[in-house]
């Protein structure tokens, strides 16, 4: 017999607890086992007056984004309207049935002022880094770097010619993205301090770079930059950038130095593309900070007219010289030119008589080479090419790709909402921290292999991070750490 369900009047009381109603297995609960907040009020104290009307919980605010960032909903005023509704997200939030939701203009404030004031949501994608590394899902011996073009908030057809662009005109009514952008003109790590004019610029985001890089139809973007540990894909880093390769290079550098100060983690290996293998990238990690580089070299001394390249010629270290295929020297006054290169010269007598001249040098009197004052870092980089170690961190470095697809088909981020240099980074940390959420609730709710979960404590390493590892975890509160276990609650092989 079909059934019906009764609509009659609605009860006056409920007892109703949203711990019950919400799935033991729902990913929120995981999150919030692994996720502890609660240093945000003592965080933000300095930035708030004693006086006046209490504001709105930063704690939960954090809570909102965060929420709204691991389920692909980045508007504010979405995330507020599920929240009103959906009871998973209140629990997560810390709301009861009856409380109030903030209204959606408060994020923007808090945003722009106190949140990028104190560096708030650095802080918070910090703090998932180090649960990631108390998980045992880092251990700092090989990373890898990449950066991924993000759409941003502007439009072409309201662009104007880079050469029309002055960005002091009415610079006191100009628009918060404007002043950001004026803001970093001399920051060449973002890289606004680029000689190049663009060839568009969009007045209402000026920082965002005008880039044709994926072979389509243009547009206006900024760079998103990723430092991850390659055992787990963990995003140890992000950093927002303008959408040109000088400015990804420099971020690749302050997110490796910044990654050593705040962890204490200085990878052994580091896995790039060509764009990261100039001779100066190259010579920094060699040189300065003793990491292997498993970088294809950057190399345009290729010839496509048929005549000989620089690979065709070899050179003697010892000397300080290159030989020709017909053993002629080529030898340098030791002058840098443009406080990077050396020029090797060949004898015009030995060119005049040579019989591969008209494949070396045809319309030149002798032959000429350039040299990096780091070309040994090239050279090193070049030998690693092949090895057991460079074609591993080759297919590690896929991981980092994955990363970014997932980024932009999972977490919806193929287009940025807020404008400006501190709009686009308090996006990007915002999506890398929910990443590191997703992977480190899903990774701790498995169970221990067999013979992990069998070892005693005596059997396990006195450094499981390995050597030279020294990051501090900070472990979640006892509480937390409590609640997912009995959440968990997997059966373990060894006590059954």
């Amino acid at each position: 017999m079909m059934g019906r369900q009764p609509r009659g009047q609605e009860q006056l009381f409920y007892e109703f607890s949203l711990d019950e109603v919400v799935p033991a297995d729902h990913l929120v609960r995981r999150i919030d086992a692994v996720l502890d907040t609660s240093w945000v009020h003592r965080e933000l104290a300095p930035f708030y007056s004693s006086l006046g009307r209490p504001s709105i919980d930063p704690e939960l605010m954090i809570r909102m984004l965060i929420v709204g960032y691991v389920f692909a909903i980045r508007s504010e005023r979405e995330i507020c309207r599920e929240v009103q509704v959906n009871l998973a997200y209140r629990w997560f939030c810390g709301l009861g049935l009856e409380d109030s939701v903030p209204n959606h203009s408060v994020f923007s404030r808090a945003r722009s002022e106190r949140f990028r004031d104190s560096g708030l949501l650095r802080t918070v994608f910090e703090h998932v880094v180090m649960s990631c590394i108390d998980a045992g899902l880092v251990d700092g011996r090989s990373f890898a770097v990449d950066a991924s073009l993000i759409e941003a908030d502007a439009n072409k057809q309201r662009s104007i010619p880079g050469p029309d662009w002055n960005p002091q005109r009415n610079l006191d009514t100009a628009s918060r993205a404007v002043k950001e952008y004026v803001e970093t003109l001399d920051d060449a790590a973002f890289g606004a301090a680029s000689e190049v004019v663009p060839k568009f610029v969009s007045p209402s985001d000026p920082a965002s770079q005008w880039t044709g890089a994926h072979k389509g139809p243009a547009f206006f973007a900024y760079s998103t930059n990723y430092l991850i540990d390659n055992k787990h894909a963990v995003i140890v880093d992000v950093e927002a950038t303008r959408a040109i390769r000088q400015a990804e290079v420099g971020a690749a550098r302050t997110m490796i130095e910044r990654t050593e100060q705040r962890f204490g983690m200085k990878p052994r290996r580091l896995a790039a593309d060509t764009a990261y293998g100039a001779a100066p990238m190259l010579a920094w990690l060699v040189k300065e900070k003793g990491i292997t580089p498993h970088i294809p070299v950057f190399d345009k001394s290729a010839r496509k007219d048929g005549t000989l390249s620089r690979a065709d010629f070899t050179f003697d270290a010892e000397q300080n010289i290159y030989l020709c295929p017909q053993g002629k020297p080529l030898t340098t006054t030791g002058r840098v030119h443009q406080k990077r290169t050396l020029y090797y010269r060949s004898s015009k007598p030995d060119c005049d008589i040579c019989p591969l001249k008209q494949k070396c040098c045809p319309k030149a009197p002798a032959r000429r080479i350039p040299r990096d004052i780091d070309e040994d870092a090239r050279d090193l980089a070049r030998s690693l090419v092949g090895t057991p170690e460079f074609e591993q961190s080759r297919r590690e470095r896929k991981k980092i790709e994955m990363a970014f697809a997932h980024l932009k088909r999972i977490f919806g981020l193929g287009r940025l909402r807020l404008r400006g240099p501190r709009g686009a980074q308090d996006e990007f940390l915002l999506a890398a921290t929910a990443q590191n959420l997703k992977k480190l609730a899903r990774q701790i709710a498995r169970p221990p292999p067999l013979a992990v979960a069998c070892a005693r404590p005596q059997d396990q390493p006195a450094d499981p991070m390995g050597e030279g590892f020294s990051a501090k975890a900070v472990k979640p509160p006892k509480e937390r750490r409590a609640a997912a276990n009995a959440m968990l609650n997997f059966d373990n092989p060894c006590t059954a």
